[in-house]
């Protein structure tokens, strides 16, 4: 009787122990999208060739190189003031979110950006890229830009990294009658300005642009 009531207690534990699963959760992996840092309340200056190029403000900054192409990002909001090469402030940048493609040096700021130059330039739009590499920004969704002396707005934007130099494309604003006659109020001659507010306009340079042309892309006037 004992020898078949120990048999018995054997085969229920063993039955018991054949029903018991293990609950884990999958490993992660190189192909998982893990930032490697994370930082909050971050203030800190960027440089590159030893001269500071920009300081960057913002509320949360991740680092993730899982993804393809890798990139930080900014999604809490990033404000910009960034520098010339003697370290004065030469404009200031901010934007609901941003991302910064460490690869090929663009960065993509979305939502409400906006910048205000040191001569007084303010650009509005939903989207603008900034290529560190060609020192550029560019935008391909409705931009307003304002100046002292105009107002314009349209599809696409382009300009130098200092905003002197810009293209506006498929352009529409308000100008002064000096800029549609030729001369100002003074009855002296106004820079040369070719309209068109059906397709496109090109603005004439300020004396101390630097320009910069790439290939058969459109040139800044």
């Amino acid at each position: 009787m004992r020898h078949w009531l120990t048999v018995f207690l054997l085969m229920f534990l063993f039955v018991s122990c054949q029903e018991q699963k293990e609950h884990t959760a999958p490993a992660i992996n190189e192909k998982d999208s893990v930032a490697i840092m994370t930082s909050y309340g971050v203030n800190t200056l960027i440089s590159d060739s030893g001269v500071i190029k920009y300081r960057i403000v913002a509320e949360r900054w991740e680092v993730n190189e899982k993804v393809n192409p890798s990139r930080w990002i900014m999604d809490k909001g990033v404000f910009m003031t960034q520098f010339d090469e003697k370290f004065h402030v030469q404009s200031y940048i901010q934007s609901d979110t941003a991302y910064h493609y460490d690869k090929q040096k663009i960065w993509e700021l979305r939502g409400r950006v906006r910048i205000k130059t040191k001569d007084g330039l303010k650009f509005f739009s939903e989207q603008l890229f900034w290529d560190e590499s060609s020192h550029e920004f560019y935008s391909n969704v409705f931009s307003k830009l304002i100046t002292p002396e105009r107002t314009l707005q349209g599809a696409y934007f382009r300009s130098n990294e200092q905003m002197t130099r810009y293209y506006v494309s498929n352009t529409k604003g308000s100008f002064e009658k000096g800029d549609i006659d030729g001369s100002d109020k003074d009855g002296g001659e106004n820079q040369e300005m070719k309209a068109d507010t059906t397709k496109s306009m090109e603005i004439a340079p300020r004396p101390q642009a630097q320009p910069r042309s790439k290939g058969s892309r459109v040139p800044l006037i």
